[in-house]
């Protein structure tokens, strides 16, 4: 039973993913070690949930295949092919008014190249990833614990990777087979219900450890974007008005309200990264090498202005698991 637990939380955001796996891979070198050894639940979601499963995907001898760095280079690398139409498509899909933005071909074959047959009973550490049931219209969360204890809770990777990751207007909901059975979940991205899932992983670690005293979250966010909304402009809005303001304020209200509500309980343990986004950045499907670029330069800039606190957390992150080995030991 473990006394302090260490988690990770990674929220969603599209191509803005990269954003944390470059944080994410400044600790790494910086301990040279990977995330799954420096943390004993990574929850994530949307593009979080892709990177919580990449970074605990085994390979060989049951370690980690990807590193951090990797997982950044997939945004550079497959972005185009994930976030890929046609000019057939725009049209047919009236610039996505009639049907999803994009097919599922291109990121169903990225998921299924990275993650291979991969189960998430073998996830290297403890994993949490939100989903959205929508024909039961209720969260969904996969998680390894549970798979590793119920069959019917033990799905392959890239299909939980696909799950999560099935943005409404972007990507059509995931039919998700129940293993040994003919009934299936019908999911979307788990941003509707857990963009930021760092409260949810807190849950599930004091589930999984009810005798643990304490508890370090480090809370990665894809980057906010504040751009003021005029009283004179609202006032007159409808429908139409309010339909992208209002998706944009319940996601970034729900990940504010998450992060107040732990700093509140975990004051000293809690550490949230995040940078504020130009207008301009805030495209979740943005895939042109200049947007992926800005992105990268920006996480890199967030490491540089905190790197102190950078290099204090990925030695508690250590010492906390020498400790332990030690005691086991």
């Amino acid at each position: 039973m473990l006394n302090t637990v260490r988690i990770l939380s990674i929220d969603g955001g599209g191509i803005r993913g990269i954003i944390p796996a470059v944080v994410l891979s400044r600790l790494e070198r910086q301990t040279g070690q990977r995330i799954a050894d420096l943390f004993d639940l990574v929850a994530g979601t949307s593009t979080g949930g892709i990177l919580a499963l990449g970074l605990t995907r085994p390979g060989e001898g049951g370690r980690p295949l990807y590193s951090a760095a990797q997982m950044a280079e997939l945004y550079e690398k497959e972005g185009s092919k994930i976030f890929s139409t046609s000019w057939w498509r725009r049209m047919r899909t009236l610039g996505s008014l009639a049907e999803e933005r994009y097919s599922a071909n291109g990121i169903e074959e990225v998921l299924r190249r990275y993650f291979g047959d991969v189960r998430l009973k073998d996830a290297c550490t403890d994993v949490l990833v939100p989903s959205y049931e929508i024909e039961r219209r209720t969260p969904f969360f996969f998680k390894s614990a549970m798979a590793r204890k119920r069959a019917e809770y033990d799905f392959p990777m890239w299909e939980v990777a696909r799950a999560t990751s099935a943005a409404p207007t972007y990507f059509e909901p995931a039919r998700v087979p129940v293993p040994d059975s003919v009934d299936y979940w019908a999911l979307i991205d788990g941003g509707v219900c857990a963009n930021n899932p760092a409260a949810c992983a807190l849950v599930e670690a004091m589930a999984i450890n009810p005798r643990a005293t304490k508890f370090v979250v480090v809370s990665l966010g894809t980057g906010t974007v504040l751009p003021r909304i005029s009283l004179d402009r609202a006032k007159s809005w409808g429908t139409a008005g309010w339909l992208r303001p209002v998706l944009d304020i319940v996601l970034d209200g729900v990940s504010a309200t998450v992060d107040y509500q732990l700093q509140q309980l975990l004051p000293g343990d809690y550490h949230r990264y995040q940078v504020t986004l130009q207008q301009s950045d805030q495209q979740m499907d943005d895939v042109r090498p200049e947007n992926l670029r800005n992105l990268r330069l920006q996480a890199e800039a967030l490491c540089r202005e905190r790197s102190g606190e950078l290099r204090n957390l990925g030695e508690r992150l250590v010492e906390i698991g020498t400790a332990r080995e030690q005691r086991a030991a």
